[in-house]
């Protein structure tokens, strides 16, 4: 199944008026280079900015990329064309994950629902045919609409004391609606992978699904700075035999998407409209199968700049800056193979995540091994900006 490579797919609704910043891999330079979008072409900027990193420490990231002067380096529909790896020609540009140096990390458990499902993952161990049972017991006793729920209050220290007294208390309820929220390591700087990339999925896991995100951008200082899109792809079978398997689920070779660009905050675009995305999701398979969903940030449990206050501040720093992936409350359970099986990937599956600011991330998942191998790190991105005067 062909990916559709069209700007017009990528963009956000408004896209003349955002301003929209990412990474080209150049061959020419046999590196990265930080671009911004200008009407239909993309220019290098970073003679201005060499990372991503450095752009997004500026006092105003947005009036940077918007008056740097730049290269151009080529027409976006080709750039998106060269893209996807089967039909990439090495010798010209295509289109990277949007960040570099950041450190990647991620919130669990900020949706009412998808909090539930946490908790069905655990009791089911792994089995995904014990899930529907579960998750009525689970219902008939707590209900499934938490969402007006503040975490930490006297409600839900109250709600906590009551399924504790029932022996219903999980690790992910503490999370959920205690006091603090979860956030973990995603994947490594450099990892993530970009829009029209292959996503990977662990050979081990048999029960797995997409997670459609708002993704910040956040600069070493706390600023929150921009926003994208992000598949937190995650493995359900793996992290339901155990919370102490959640880097087995979570971190593994592009497991992690982000794009197609980052959207920097400006006079258009605000942490407001943020809160007010809805997060669409479909996933279209080779087997016929389609899954839609949706995930609106009104519903999240723990407002976005309260998320980014609980990873960054006295007693943890980021020189570099850091994503975070806000959660989702999207967590499939469409059955595909047969009743009662629920919702699990095939390869071959093309995950798209749209928001109408944002644009659409589109990925094809492969298993892991299969995916394009991560070689260029640290290291080698130094090297790079070196070779080429820029450090």
């Amino acid at each position: 199944m062909p990916f559709d490579t069209a700007p017009a797919f990528a963009l956000p609704d408004d896209a003349e008026q955002a301003t929209l910043v990412g990474r080209v891999f150049r061959p020419d330079v046999d590196g990265p280079s930080v671009v911004v979008l200008r009407g239909g072409d993309l220019y290098d900027i970073t003679e201005e900015a060499i990372t991503l990193r450095d752009l997004a420490e500026r006092d105003d990231p947005a009036r940077t990329a918007r008056l740097a002067g730049g290269e151009f380096i080529g027409r976006l529909d080709e750039i998106l064309d060269n893209t996807p790896r089967e039909t990439r020609d090495r010798s010209k540009p295509w289109l990277i994950s949007p960040i570099d140096l950041q450190a990647v990390k991620a919130a669990g458990v900020t949706f009412a629902v998808s909090m539930l499902e946490r908790v069905i993952e655990e009791q089911a161990r792994g089995l995904p045919e014990r899930a529907n049972a579960i998750r009525a017991e689970i219902q008939a006793t707590i209900g499934d609409d938490l969402a007006g729920l503040k975490p930490g209050s006297e409600p839900a220290m109250a709600l906590k004391k009551l399924l504790i007294e029932k022996g219903m208390w999980s690790q992910y309820l503490e999370v959920g609606i205690g006091p603090d929220a979860e956030i973990f390591s995603k994947s490594q700087p450099l990892s993530t992978v970009g829009h029209l990339a292959e996503v990977g999925i662990h050979p081990i896991s048999s029960w797995n699904n997409p997670e459609p995100e708002v993704v910040l951008l956040v600069a070493s200082d706390g600023r929150i700075v921009g926003a994208t899109l992000g598949n937190d792809v995650n493995l359900r079978d793996v992290e339901g035999r155990s919370a102490l398997l959640l880097s087995k689920a979570k971190d593994n070779n592009a497991s992690a998407s982000i794009g197609p660009f980052i959207r920097l905050f400006d006079e258009n675009f605000s942490l407001d409209d943020v809160r007010a995305t809805d997060v669409r999701l479909t996933v279209t398979g080779d087997d016929g199968f389609r899954l839609d969903g949706s995930s609106a940030m009104s519903k999240i449990s723990r407002d976005p700049a309260d998320l980014v206050k609980q990873t960054i501040g006295r007693n943890h720093q980021y020189p570099d800056g850091f994503v975070l992936y806000l959660g989702t409350m999207f967590a499939p359970v469409q059955d595909r193979d047969g009743p009662g099986k629920g919702f699990t990937h095939k390869v071959g599956d093309i995950v798209t995540i749209a928001a109408p600011k944002l644009g659409k991330l589109s990925n094809r998942v492969v298993l892991t091994h299969d995916a394009e191998p991560w070689t260029f790190g640290t290291a080698a991105l130094m090297r790079n900006l070196a070779g080429r005067g820029l450090l």
